[in-house]
């Protein structure tokens, strides 16, 4: 309940986030995403007991949710297409070093200590926000001229030509305040359905692939295969994560976002698959001395796979892909999805090791092979597109609704 409670706490910030960005703004829907996030790890601080623990994950979760949403609409709004997925990838590279410190310097101090680590970044976050620009094309569209003119000259740098960019924004801000509110039943129209189905299906093949399963657990599944000590293995989790993100991160705007999603889903079905093997080795007693190091192996190559492409690619593409009129709503959806996927994982997992340890890695392989699939069929390649030219290959016959470049 302690680890999946904030994936339902991440669900309700999921499921607001989009109003919440609209109605005060990027950096100020970021802003109560820190607040949310720096109540929670002091409630889990000075928790005296489970309730207060659980209301300080349920906190942070809120925050995450929002913030998962938020920031890769605020990266795709400000930065030009040409690094467009590299900055979206950033994001998720700050997320696995942060996952990755957090995995470090939990193997040294306590828990509540831990804690108080996390009031970090959430700090700095709330503070960083004010040196900033908003995104200009949320100024432009809440009618704050002056303000949309220099925040755009403030991000493409001050010596910048930005009248034709500030005039393409504007024609998108036209066709916004023209088109009725979206609802979160228009969504499934036949003009839309095929992004609706291209980012839940996405989102959904990136958590029940089992990342959430492995990372919250990630030492006990080092214990259960035998290994002698669990945070030698989480060490080791920990550090290959940030170099790998990097690495996708250079990769995401040179070889596409297609063959790299496609990549990595088969080095998580490896690497799952791997780790079954193992525990299927571990309980017909066969090649005792290698099923310690084939469950390291697998689960590491499972991390590395899931880090150069499954973990930021779904949210990169979820930026792409929406029309202007369902933005919103449909951003909204989609990391709903996510966190109730993390939820349903995170949940399950014990319950699935306990069951079978070999069978739950083996659904999670199996998972990844739908992966390929449905990437192989369905998603479109947007490296190097603008969002029109994206919309234009997911709904050929549509008649071009402008999307923000």
């Amino acid at each position: 309940m302690f680890g999946s409670i904030l994936t339902i706490g991440a669900m309700l910030g999921a499921i607001t986030s989009g109003r919440i960005a609209d109605f005060i703004g990027r950096k100020g829907a970021m802003r109560l995403s820190a607040m949310f996030c720096i109540a929670g790890w002091l409630a889990v601080y000075f928790s005296n007991g489970a309730a207060c623990l659980d209301m300080g994950r349920f906190f942070t979760g809120y925050g995450i949710g929002v913030l998962s949403y938020v920031v890769p609409i605020f990266i795709a709004e400000i930065a030009p297409k040409h690094l467009r997925g590299g900055l979206t990838t950033l994001n998720q590279l700050m997320i696995v070093t942060g996952a990755s410190v957090a995995f470090l310097i939990g193997t040294i101090v306590t828990w509540r200590t831990l804690a108080l680590t996390g009031l970090v970044p959430c700090i700095v976050l709330f503070v960083g926000l004010f040196l900033i620009p908003e995104s200009p094309r949320w100024l432009a569209k809440v009618g704050r001229e002056k303000e949309f003119h220099l925040a755009l000259q403030k991000l493409r740098g001050k010596d910048a030509d930005v009248s034709r960019e500030a005039a393409e924004i504007q024609v998108y801000i036209q066709t916004l305040h023209s088109l009725p509110k979206a609802r979160m039943v228009d969504l499934f129209q036949s003009k839309y359905i095929r992004s609706i189905i291209i980012g839940v299906g996405l989102m959904v093949f990136q958590q029940f692939g089992g990342i959430n399963g492995i990372s919250f657990y990630v030492s006990e599944t080092f214990a259960s295969a035998g290994l002698s000590s669990g945070k030698t293995g989480t060490i080791a989790y920990a550090c290959v994560q940030v170099p790998i993100t990097l690495v996708g991160a250079i990769l995401m705007d040179k070889s596409g976002r297609r063959p790299l999603i496609m990549v990595s889903a088969t080095g998580t079905f490896l690497g799952c698959f791997l780790a079954g093997s193992s525990f299927f080795l571990k309980a017909h007693n066969m090649f005792p001395e290698s099923v310690p190091l084939m469950a390291v192996a697998g689960v590491l190559i499972f991390i590395a796979s899931f880090s150069i492409g499954m973990g930021a690619v779904p949210w990169v593409i979820m930026s792409e892909i929406f029309p202007i009129d369902i933005k919103g709503a449909a951003g909204s959806l989609v990391v709903l999805v996510n966190w109730l996927g993390a939820w349903a994982v995170s949940y399950t997992f014990n319950f699935l090791m306990n069951w079978s340890n070999s069978g739950t890695f083996f659904i999670y392989s199996g998972f990844s092979v739908l992966t390929i699939l449905f990437v192989a069929k369905l998603v479109p390649e947007t490296k190097g597109k603008t969002l029109e030219e994206i919309q234009a290959c997911i709904n050929p016959d549509s008649r071009g609704l402008p999307i923000l470049k």
